[in-house]
């Protein structure tokens, strides 16, 4: 059975930088943005808190809808995390708990 994946939005700042990304384990990958250890634009920017996230069959399935996600406007970008998160709460702690 296909491990489950994960595309997700970080964020800086409510309507400020966004970073998209895909995973296998989305809370140890935050976890990972948040304390800078793979380096890169997130950690360049500081984009470290998770703004919208949705659960792919695979992870074939994630990077193709990351891809898309990537090649879509920023205004869709915005419109998703505030279906899921109107205010721009730091959802990493939601999995937490």
């Amino acid at each position: 059975m296909p491990k489950e994946a994960y595309v997700y939005i970080l964020f800086n700042k409510p309507f400020g930088v966004l970073y998209i990304g895909v995973t296998s384990d989305l809370i140890k990958r935050i976890y990972e943005h948040k304390n800078k250890i793979t380096g890169g634009f997130s950690a360049k920017y500081n984009v470290d808190k998770l703004g919208y996230f949705e659960t792919c069959g695979d992870i074939k399935a994630a990077i193709t809808r990351e891809k898309r996600l990537k090649g879509g406007s920023r205004k869709r970008k915005i419109e998703l995390i505030l279906s899921q998160n109107p205010t721009w709460r730091d959802l990493y702690y939601d999995l937490l708990s």
